[in-house]
């Protein structure tokens, strides 16, 4: 039984632990060269379709899910003005993108959109966001077809003016 309640206890602390390593950032550039799965300080909500980090780069698949909600959300972020930018595209059909500030990853009153969704047409493609306080930043990828995928690579968040 003592081995049982110390194997838990060690458990919970390490997960407190992992959580503690996930510093708040004032910049974030990932090109995911080296993701075999998705980093421990990112959140990959994919409901019943898929997110995962394959070939250097971020897939939102849809497989016979079209209209999911799938969200990429990085590291917390510290307040201020910023500018991200991305290569994004997809395998065609219509999808978008969407960014959203979140104040707390498991309750989605918290995520507040701050671009518009706009249409995914391939590129390279560049953001002016503010946060007003700090939070998380939630990318929403909309796939509508099935079997529609969407790729990120190249992710990067500068202090902007």
């Amino acid at each position: 039984m003592k081995k049982i309640v110390f194997a838990g206890i060690v458990a919970l602390g390490g997960f407190a632990t992992a959580n503690a390593q996930c510093k708040t950032v004032s910049t974030l550039t990932e090109n995911f060269d080296a993701w075999k799965e998705i980093n421990k300080c990112w959140t990959a909500q994919q409901g019943k379709a898929m997110l995962y980090a394959s070939d250097k780069k971020i897939v939102f698949y849809s497989m016979t899910n079209p209209g999911e909600n799938m969200y990429l959300v990085t590291p917390k972020i510290k307040a201020g003005k910023y500018t991200l930018t991305l290569d994004i595209s997809d395998n065609g059909g219509e999808t978008a993108l969407e960014l959203f500030s979140i104040n707390n990853v498991s309750d989605a009153k918290s995520y507040v959109s701050i671009a518009k969704s706009s249409k995914i047409e391939g590129g390279k493609k560049a953001y002016d966001i503010s946060l007003k306080k700090d939070s998380n930043l939630g990318l929403k990828v909309l796939l509508n077809g099935v079997h529609q995928a969407v790729y990120v690579d190249n992710f990067s968040l500068k202090p902007g003016k």
